[in-house]
C-alpha cells in the first residue's frame, strides 16, 4: 500500500474540495490542479502547481486540451509494479500521480435548463475528465481515483489510519464508481445528441440508455424461484416508492413494492385527504375525507374482505387515531408523506407491518418514462399522467350531469385510472363503491363490480377505462342504478351505447382520453 505523494484535482462541483485539499496537504501531497480549482484552492492559502507547468505544454483551445498528456496519463497509468513501466517513466521524465480528485462538466444539469442550445450542451460534454477517471480507474491498483465528494471522508480517514496511503480494496471499490459515473455521463450524451439528429427532437432517440442503482437485495421475486433486487433512478424529482424510507416492519418483498408504487401513485391524484387499499395492484377501496381516519375507514368499506392483508396509502400524515385502526387489522404495508410520533409507537405493536415514507415535496414536476420489459426487448412509453376536467368533458346525452354526478364521475375517473385493465368504477362523489378489475371483456368487469358491492349501487357513477363496445354495459349498469356514466368514447357503436343511455335516462360524457393499464 504505497503512499499517496501527488493528486490532481480538477472538479465541477467544488463541495469539500478546499477541505480535501487542505487534509491531503498535511501529509505533503503535491496538489496539480487547473482553472477554477486552483484558483480556489490558492485563495484558500494551499500551494498547487498547475497542470500545464507539471506537463510543460500549456492550456489551449479554449481550455479544451489541458490534461490530455503522457505525463498526465503515463502518471496515472504506469503500473508501479511493473519495471518496464517504471523504466520508460523516468526515461521520459515522468512522475507518479497517485490520486485522481474529479468530476464532470455538468452535461444533464446544462441541457434540462429551459432553452438550452445544442451548441450549449456539446461544450458541457467533458473529455479529459472522463479520459483522467478511466485512466486512473484501470490502473486502481496504484491510483486512488475520487469522483464523488461522498467518499472524500473515507478516504481521509484511511489515510489518517494509515499514514497516508489508501488499500488497493478501497481503490478497487472506487475505480467501479468511476466506470459507474461514466457509463451514466455517457449514456446521458448519447440520449440527448441521438434525439437531435433531424431538425425535430426525437421523443424516443435510436437507443436509449438508463442507468439505476440497487437500492437492496430481495428474498425472491414475484414467485419464490425467482431471484429479484430493487434498483431506483439515480436522480428521484417526486415523492414515490423508490425514494421512499421503510421507518418498521419486515423486509419488503418484490410485491410489496409494486403495491407500494401503486397506492402512493393512487393517492397522489388528489388534493383533498385520500385514502386507497391495494391488493394485486388494484386498488379494492378509495376514499376521501377531512381526515386519514375517516377516508381509510370510508375505502375499507367498499371491499374489508379484500382489504385484509391489503397495503394502505395516504395522501396526508398518519396520526393516533389512523394509526390504531390500521393496527386492528392484517396489513402488509402502509406508505404515507408522514407519520406523527404517536402513530409510530402504536405500528410498533406490529413490528411486521412495513412502515413507508415518501418525502413530502410542496411542489414538484411528474415526469419520466414508464419501462415494461418483454423477452428480447423494452417498451419505452411516457408515464399516464394525462387526466380531464370531468365538466369539460363532451356531454353526449340528452341528460346533462348534475353537479353531484360531475363531481363522482371526476372522483371515479381518477380512481378508474389505477385499475388494470378492462377498468370499470363505481362510485359517489367521495368513496368507490364497486370496483371491477383486469376482465377479458367490460360488461364481465361490469359485472363483478357489482357483485363485490357492499354499498349502496343505486344512485353512484361508473367510470371505464375505455369505450363501451357495445350497449350491454350500459344495460348493465342501469340496471345496478347508475345515473351517470364517464367513458373515453370513439367506438364504431357510439350511437347506440348513447341510445341505450337515454333510454335509462343516464348522463354521459366522454373524455377522449384512454387509460388502459396493462
Amino acid at each position: 500500500m504505497a503512499k499517496i505523494t501527488r493528486a490532481l484535482i480538477s472538479v465541477s462541483d467544488k463541495s469539500g474540495v478546499v477541505e480535501l485539499s487542505q487534509q491531503l496537504a498535511g501529509y505533503g501531497v503535491e496538489i496539480l490542479s487547473t482553472g477554477g480549482t486552483a484558483k480556489l484552492l490558492r485563495e484558500a492559502g494551499l500551494t498547487v502547481k498547475d497542470v500545464s507547468e507539471f506537463t510543460g505544454f500549456p492550456e489551449m483551445l479554449d481550455g479544451r486540451v489541458k490534461t490530455l498528456h503522457p505525463k498526465v496519463h503515463g502518471g496515472l497509468l504506469g503500473m508501479r509494479s511493473n519495471p518496464e513501466h517504471v523504466a520508460k517513466m523516468k526515461e521520459h521524465d515522468i512522475e507518479n500521480i497517485d490520486m485522481v480528485v474529479v468530476n464532470l462538466y455538468p452535461f444533464e444539469a446544462t441541457t434540462a435548463k429551459e432553452g438550452c442550445h445544442l451548441e450549449d450542451a456539446i461544450e458541457n460534454i467533458d473529455i479529459g475528465g472522463p479520459t483522467m477517471l478511466r485512466s486512473a480507474a484501470k490502473n486502481y491498483p496504484d491510483v486512488t481515483v475520487l469522483v464523488d465528494s461522498a467518499d472524500y471522508a473515507k478516504v481521509l480517514d484511511e489515510m489518517k489510519a494509515s499514514g497516508g496511503a489508501v488499500s488497493p480494496a478501497t481503490n478497487y471499490g472506487l475505480a467501479v464508481k468511476v466506470f459507474q459515473h461514466t457509463a451514466a455521463y455517457d449514456g446521458a450524451i448519447s440520449n440527448y445528441l441521438g434525439a437531435r439528429l433531424t431538425p425535430e427532437v426525437q421523443q424516443y432517440p435510436p437507443t436509449f440508455t438508463i442507468q439505476v442503482k440497487k437500492a437492496q437485495d430481495l428474498r425472491y421475486g414475484e414467485n419464490p424461484h425467482q431471484s429479484a433486487a430493487f434498483y431506483v433512478e439515480n436522480r428521484i424529482s417526486e415523492p414515490c416508492v423508490s425514494n421512499a424510507r421503510q421507518l418498521q416492519g419486515k423486509e419488503l418483498s418484490f410485491n410489496n413494492i409494486i403495491d407500494l408504487d401503486a397506492a402512493i401513485e393512487t393517492v397522489k391524484e388528489f388534493e383533498q385527504s385520500a385514502a386507497v387499499i391495494i391488493k394485486h395492484t388494484n386498488p379494492c377501496g378509495v376514499a376521501l375525507a377531512d381526515s386519514p381516519l375517516t377516508a381509510y375507514l370510508k375505502a375499507r368499506e367498499c371491499d374489508p374482505v379484500s382489504a385484509f392483508g391489503g397495503i394502505v396509502g395516504f395522501n396526508r400524515t398518519v396520526d393516533a387515531a389512523t394509526a390504531n385502526e390500521l393496527t386492528s387489522t392484517f396489513l402488509e404495508a402502509v406508505i404515507a408523506p408522514g407519520y406523527s410520533d404517536e402513530a409510530l409507537a402504536i405500528f410498533t405493536a406490529k413490528k411486521n407491518v412495513r412502515v413507508m415514507q415518501v418525502p413530502l415535496l410542496d411542489s414538484y414536476v411528474a415526469g419520466g418514462f414508464d419501462l415494461k420489459r418483454v423477452t428480447g426487448g423494452l417498451l419505452l412509453q411516457g408515464r399516464d399522467l394525462g387526466m380531464v376536467n370531468a365538466r369539460e368533458c363532451r356531454v353526449v346525452t340528452e341528460r346533462t350531469p348534475t353537479a353531484s354526478e360531475y363531481e363522482a364521475l371526476d372522483f371515479a375517473w381518477r380512481v378508474c385510472k389505477h385499475v388494470k385493465s378492462n377498468a370499470i368504477v363505481f362510485s359517489n362523489r367521495d368513496q368507490t363503491v364497486g370496483i371491477g378489475a383486469g376482465q377479458m371483456s367490460r360488461v364481465d368487469s361490469s359485472k363483478i363490480a357489482v357483485q363485490k358491492a357492499l354499498l349502496p349501487i343505486r344512485g353512484t357513477v361508473l367510470a371505464s377505462d375505455a369505450f363501451f363496445p357495445f350497449r350491454d354495459g350500459v344495460d348493465a349498469a342501469a340496471e345496478a342504478g347508475v345515473t351517470a356514466i364517464i367513458q373515453t368514447g370513439g367506438s364504431v357503436r357510439d350511437e347506440e351505447v348513447i341510445k341505450a343511455a337515454n333510454e335509462h335516462g343516464i348522463a354521459m360524457i366522454f373524455t377522449t382520453m384512454r387509460h388502459f393499464r396493462h
